[in-house]
This record gives C-alpha cells, structure tokens and sequence, in this order.
C-alpha cells in the first residue's frame, strides 16, 4: 500500500496488525441509507484511531464508482512518541507530590484538632483503607494497562468519556485557583525577607472602606475591636480587601505580578512534559520534608509546644459517634490523593506495562498519611506557642485553610529567635508543596488534550510547546480577577464549590463503570496481563461494593448538609451563589451530556451494545500485545464481523453496509476469549 487504495488480497487484520493506521469516514450517501450521524464511524471502534505513530485509512469504493462512500488512505503523519517515566522513582515521587499538597499543611491539622483529635485518626486510616488506596490503585491500574490519559482512555466505555472530561474540567479549575494561592506564598516569600517582618509590624491600611466583614467574632476593629497584625498585613496590605464580590475593584498589581512568576515556573518546567517533570520532582518531592524536619526540630522547643502537641493528639472518643466526624474524614482521604481527578490514571499511563504499580498505591497513600500526621505535628508546637504567648487557650489561634498560613503561622513566627530565617524556610517549602502539585494537575489537563488530539498536538514539538503556552496564557488571564480587591471572596467561592461534589461523583461512576459494566472479571484480568497474578479479595469487595457505597453516602451527606456558602460574616449574595452552582454542576453535567451525545447518533445499536469496549481498547503498544497473555488479543479482534473483502471494489456497497449495520462489533471480552 503507498498512499493509495489497499491492493486487491489486503486484509484488515494486517490493517490492525501494524497499529498504525486511521479510518477516514468521509462523507457520503452511507450516512443517509444507515443513519450514522454526519462524519460518524461505520462502528463503535472502526473509524477511530488505530495508533499514536502514523495516519492512514481504508478506501471503501461506492456502488457507483464514486468516492462519496469511502474511506480513504492518507499518507502517514509520524507524531512523536508519548514517552515514559525515567525509572521507577520518578513516577513515585511524581504522584507523592500530587498528592502531598497544601491541604497536607493547612487542611487536615485542623480537621484532626476539630474532630476530636487522636480519635481523628481511627475514621482517617478507616476511608484511608477501603476508600483511599483502592480507588488510588484502580486508577493506576487502569492507566497503566491503556497507556492513555483521562480522556482517551475511555475506549473502555465509550458512552462514560464524560467522566473523563468532568475530571479534566475539575483539574483545570483546581489548577486555575491553586497557582493564586502559590502567588500569595510568593508574595509571603518576598516580604519574608526584610528584617522586621512586616507583619510584625502596624499596617497602614490600602482599602478606604470601613470593612469588618471577615473579622473572626473574637476580634474587633477600630469601631470596638482589636486585629492582630498578621491579620491586617493579610487582609489589608496583601488583598487590600473590597466590601464584598459585588466590589472587584482593580489588579492588585504585586498579586498580579506573583501570579504571573508562578505561571511562568509552571511553564519552564512543563514545557517538556514528563521529561522535564520527571528530573523537577526529585527536588520538589523530597526537599519540603527536610523543611518540615527543621521546623519540627525549632517547634518543639517552644514554649507552649507541648501544649500544641497535646490538643492535637488527645482523643475524644465520643466524637467517633458524630456522622460529620466520619464524612470529614472520607472527604479528607479522597481529596488528599487526588483522586478521580485524572492525574492517576495519566501519571500510570507512562510507566512501563509491567510496572508493580499495586507496590505504588500502597507506598504513596501511607506516605501522605504520615505526612500529614507529621505536619499536624509540626503546626501544632508553633499553635501551642502561639497560645502561650498570648495567654489563651490553643482552639483560639487554630484555624484551617489559607488562615493557618498567612495569618496563624506567620504571626507566630513572629514572635520567634531568628524570625526572618523561619518566614523564608516555611514560605519557601511552602512553594515548592504548592508546585509539585500544581505540576501534576497542570500537567493533566494539558497532555489529555494532547492525547485525544495526537495527531494534531503531537504532530512536532512546536504545536505541543504552543498549546502548553496557549494554556498556562489563557489560564493567567482567567486568574487575573481573583488578584482585586474582591478577588478573595471569588478565590473562596471557586474553592468551596469545586472540591466538593464533582469528584465524588466522578469516583462513584467510575466503580460502576469499571467494575460493573466493564467487568470486575475483565478488570482483574487487564491487572493479571501486567502485575502476573490477579487482584485478592480485598479490592473486589471495596471497588464493587464498599468503595462506592461509602462514595454515595458521603454524596447524600453532603447534600443533606449544604448550606449556603458564607466566609466568616460576609454572606454572599444570590448571583454569587448561583455562580457557586454553575461551577459545581458544570462538570457533572458533562457526564449526561457526553452519554448522550454518544448515545442519541447510534441509539440503534442499543445501550448494552455502546457501553462495550471500542476495537481499540487495550494495551497501547504492540509489544505488550504479544506472547501468550498478548496474542490473543490482535488479529481475533475482527473475528466476528469479517471484513476481509474490503479490498474487493467490486463489493457492493449494500451488502457492506448491512454487514456493518446488522452486525455490531465485538466486545472487548468477546474478542480476548480464549
């Protein structure tokens, strides 16, 4: 074949075979008499993409002569290759940083101290068991066999893409929020080093308004009340805070700025995609902990630390009754891992097929764990010194989210020996948790795209180099608005709304999807073909039935316990909590939409029928799909609906076109039985 039609004798098994090859449906009468949608495939598998190496297709002759039923060869388009983790340790450290976040260091200390301390711990490593590590080690799994991202690797249903797409979108807006929060660290970092720290000092107040609004109820302004000075330096010289959303005012130029640098490192080091990424984590997945090491080390010999130590770990056992304690423990796990938001199932897909990746899922969630449990520690001795300074008890200076890092924490570091030394460390670790993983989720939502759109995006390294700077641009400029003055109370609202309801969605589908349209059976199989034994008991029990039963409670619970979204007194107002349920429901929606879209154009085929795998589905590369496990995977695969007669052009077009329509492919199961 040389860029023409097949020559008479081809066959599509040899087609296959080769694995690199595309279907071109053109346009034409077929449309018409079969009622496949404009442009559609002839079948659920048979007019996508055959490879990620070259472009070519089949040219099918009308029964008239004309070229208006065909499909065609095109001459091969080499893209390049997608590439592989460097060794072992790159992917572990990859997803150690994904996983090791912010919330690691402002989230879970406070939702310990809040839910009943050590008691905390029994519900946490609870989810972390039968919630956490399985749907961690479904995911990698899953990747891993596919070799393909979030998006392109729903082969495997393809009426589910949906659930690709609502991680994607909750990727990329997690992304758009967090690099806001890595510019206030590095306006933090900058004002770190002046020697005294500003915040330790009186602020004299940018915003000309009277506001009060975000004053905890046991401070009071001018008008009667006393804010600590970190408070101010937060409030009013970082943010220069407007009245409410309604206010936006302009750029915070020096925000703008910090955004604009944390953009730029996101760049620099993604430009390359996991080769570049892969050589950064080694620096930004160990280097924090050296940091948090020292700052242990400097906090336990605080006055007062014991007394932070000792409010973080005594357990209250009668909270373990209360449901909240439980639910905040399961959200805490899911979100801690990242899970469900397509980084997983990306970060698997360039390992090696027959990486262990069942030792990776369980060295990952119990480092985060510990990690975790590590920073409670050490941001408890600063809390506890913090209290004793001030003489009052310990829930008084605790808090959670940006409050315990650009208000609690720095005000405190204050009052240390060597203030400006401890501000730059815990800033600057700061950073480089916030990258690793920004990294990560960026990183997502970029290569997806790249891998549903190969042909186009990785054409060369200059159309893949301008989509990544087309993205990180466009993604600066939709995060510009949270850098005025009421860019805070937006940055609070995204927050809030898209890490709640979105991804527990996506988690509870894709169980469902996996291990019950698709099969457990022929999941444990995939997992069998690249680890050489099969899944024990444990992780069918929790991704069949206790993993999305605890998904769908907590779902429940959360609805149940929806109120609307506040930020200490300030109330927002009816548009801003309609824009809290747009950007909550935006990509769920996706999941209906993309079911439907796929459904509706070849809704005669039947839902049993779409919902099987696509004649692509399984491992990526051809090596993988040899030897014994392997072979039977290739050429079989056409087994059912012959088409070997393609290359005739004399075939009349009817008795091919009711072949193809009266006969529907072959599941994946179908075509892989021994």
């Amino acid at each position: 074949m040389k860029g023409g039609t097949m020559t008479h004798g081809g066959h599509l098994g040899e087609l296959k075979s080769q694995k690199s090859y595309k279907l071109i449906r053109l346009p034409g009468t077929m449309d018409k008499e079969h009622k496949l949608p404009p442009g559609g495939s002839l079948d659920s598998g048979l007019g996508s993409e055959f490879s990620s190496q070259v472009e070519k297709g089949v040219h099918f002759p009308s029964q008239n002569g004309t070229k208006n039923d065909s499909l065609e060869i095109e001459e091969p388009v080499k893209i390049m290759e997608r590439g592989q983790w460097g060794g072992k340790l790159e992917f572990i450290l990859t997803c150690v940083g994904y996983a090791v976040g912010l919330g690691n260091v402002w989230r879970f200390p406070y939702l310990a101290f809040k839910n009943g301390g050590g008691a905390f711990l029994i519900p946490y490593w609870f989810m972390q068991l039968f919630v956490g590590m399985p749907l961690f080690f479904m995911e990698l799994s899953f990747g891993q066999f596919a070799s393909l991202g979030p998006l392109a690797i729903w082969k495997v249903n393809p009426l589910f893409k949906g659930l690709g797409y609502c991680s994607v979108i909750v990727s990329a807006v997690i992304g758009l929020y967090y690099n806001v929060i890595i510019g206030y660290c590095f306006f933090f970092f900058f004002a770190s080093m002046s020697d005294p720290l500003p915040w330790s000092q009186e602020v004299t107040s940018h915003n000309n308004t009277n506001s009060t609004v975000l004053i905890p109820s046991n401070f009071t302004n001018s008008t009667g009340t006393e804010r600590s000075k970190s408070e101010e330096f937060f409030y009013d010289r970082v943010l220069n805070m407007s009245d409410g959303l309604h206010d936006f005012g302009a750029v915070r130029w020096e925000l703008a700025l910090c955004l604009l640098l944390a953009w730029v490192v996101v760049l620099a080091v993604l430009a390359k995609g996991i080769k570049s990424l892969g050589k950064v984590v080694y620096f930004t997945a160990l280097f924090p902990y050296i940091i948090l090491l020292a700052l242990f080390i400097r906090g336990v010999t605080l006055d007062g630390a014991s007394d932070g130590i000792y409010y973080y770990l005594t357990p209250q056992w009668d909270r373990l009754a209360d449901s909240t304690v439980w639910s905040d423990a399961a959200t805490q796990v899911f979100f801690s891992l990242s899970a469900c938001s397509g980084g997983l199932i990306l970060m698997a897909s360039y390992n090696k097929f027959d990486n262990f990746c069942l030792r990776d899922a369980l060295i990952v969630p119990i480092v985060d764990c510990l990690t975790s449990f590590f920073a409670g520690l050490v941001i408890f001795t600063v809390l506890g010194f913090m209290a004793h300074q001030k003489g009052v008890s310990i829930d008084e200076v605790a808090r959670g989210g940006p409050g315990l890092a650009f208000i609690a924490y720095p005000e405190a570091i204050s009052n240390m020996p060597a203030p400006t030394v401890w501000a730059v460390l815990f800033f600057f670790m700061m950073l480089i948790i916030g990258f690793s993983s920004e990294f990560s989720i960026m990183e997502t939502v970029m290569a997806s795209f790249i891998d549903e759109y190969a042909f186009t995006l990785r054409k060369n390294w200059r159309n893949s180099a301008i989509f990544r700077v087309t993205v990180c641009m466009s993604f600066y400029l939709l995060a510009l608005p949270m850098t005025t003055r009421g860019g805070f109370y937006l940055f609070e609202l995204v927050d809030n709304s898209i890490s709640g309801f979105p991804l527990l969605f996506v988690g509870l589908f894709e169980c469902i999807a996996i291990n019950w349209i698709y099969g457990y059976n022929q999941f444990a199989d995939d997992i069998e073909m690249m680890l050489g034994k099969r899944p024990c008991f444990y992780w069918r029990f929790c991704w069949s039935f206790f993993t999305p039963f605890v998904l769908f409670v907590v779902i429940v619970f959360k609805a149940y316990q929806y109120e609307p979204l506040t930020l200490e007194d300030y109330e927002y107002p009816d548009y801003g909590l309609a824009l809290w349920w747009l950007i909550c429901l935006f990509p769920i929606l996706a999941i209906p939409i993309v079911f439907l879209f796929k459904y509706i154009p070849r809704r005669q085929l039947g839902v049993r029928t779409l919902m099987k795998p696509t004649l692509e589905w399984g491992p990526t590369f051809e090596e993988n799909r040899r030897g014994t496990k392997y072979e039977r995977i290739k050429n079989p695969i056409y087994g059912k609906t012959n088409l070997s007669f393609i290359h005739d052009e004399q075939t009349d077009s009817n008795y091919l076109n009711s072949k193809l329509s009266n006969e529907p492919p072959p599941s994946y199961q179908e075509s892989t039985r021994m």
